[in-house]
């Protein structure tokens, strides 16, 4: 009974004397600064698909000449200019698929479409060499479809957002492989000295020719915040493909003798408005 008595002030003095030292060490953990907030990282966050259509407001790069073969002998090769030639292109078309590394860089690949037409028309105070008639001269139309299919790679420095709009500019640079379709020739007998015996004196086929080429792009427009995800796109594209090889010769002259190429254009230069959309993945 005795040690009960003397057991119990004790205890109490003890409950005593640690309850500052608890309460203290409770105050520090209520009290103790935040630390810092972690987030899980987001695998893949930054990609997106994109899809473009472009119109081409003015285009220039068409041949401004070729070369005429004469088996001779001796065999020559004569560079003769067109009177006039025309090289349109009416719309392309792209998709690809890019990742945002900032707010403010971006770049993406993409497979790329165009298609167009020349036109040429040349004079020769000769006859036409399918229906010669004495004392006539000739004049040429030529006609010739292309496509060319292009890879790129563009990068993209993105100026800001304001009020859902991002203004941007970028750079471009790849390859397109040109495929020029065979050139129709018409020839045409002009009256001279002598009346034509037909106006159409005949038409010649001229293989076209195929090659890649080197190719460069500039970009400047804005994106609009359709969704957090979609993003409508609207600029201008300025792009260069390389000169190269355009049409041979036809097989009455290849037959005669002539070899090579017999015209080249002077490269696809195009200023286009393109629209598009992109959508973030993540």
């Amino acid at each position: 009974m005795f040690k009960r008595a003397t057991l119990a002030p004790a205890i109490a003095i003890l409950a005593a004397l640690t309850a500052p030292a608890i309460s203290a060490d409770l105050d520090d953990i209520i009290y103790a600064p935040m630390l810092p907030e972690t987030r899980p990282v987001e695998i893949g966050s930054g990609w997106y698909l994109r899809g473009d259509i472009g119109y081409t407001a003015s285009e220039s790069g068409a041949a401004a000449r070729y070369t005429v073969f004469d088996a001779g002998p001796p065999e020559s090769y004569t560079s003769t200019p067109f009177a006039s030639s025309d090289l349109k292109t009416d719309w392309s078309a792209a998709i690809g698929v890019g990742y945002a590394f900032t707010d403010y860089l971006r770049a993406d690949a993409t497979v790329e479409f165009g298609s167009g037409r020349f036109s040429g028309n040349s004079v020769s105070g000769d006859p036409c060499p399918v229906d010669p008639v004495a004392g006539t001269s000739c004049a040429f139309s030529d006609g010739a479809d292309y496509k060319g299919y292009g890879l790129m790679a563009n990068a993209y420095f993105d100026l800001g957002t304001f009020a859902g709009f991002t203004p941007y500019v970028g750079g471009g640079l790849g390859m397109t492989q040109v495929l020029w379709d065979d050139l129709s020739r018409i020839n045409r007998c002009v009256d001279g000295g002598t009346t034509c015996s037909a106006a159409i004196a005949g038409a010649t086929s001229h293989p076209g020719e195929t090659e890649w080429r080197f190719t460069y792009a500039l970009m400047a427009g804005f994106s609009y915040d359709i969704t957090e995800q979609l993003k409508l796109d609207i600029g201008y594209r300025y792009q260069n493909i390389d000169s190269g090889a355009m049409f041979g010769y036809d097989s009455a002259s290849r037959l005669a003798g002539a070899t090579g190429v017999q015209a080249f254009d002077d490269g696809i230069e195009s200023h286009e408005i393109r629209a598009g959309l992109r959508y973030e993945l993540w």
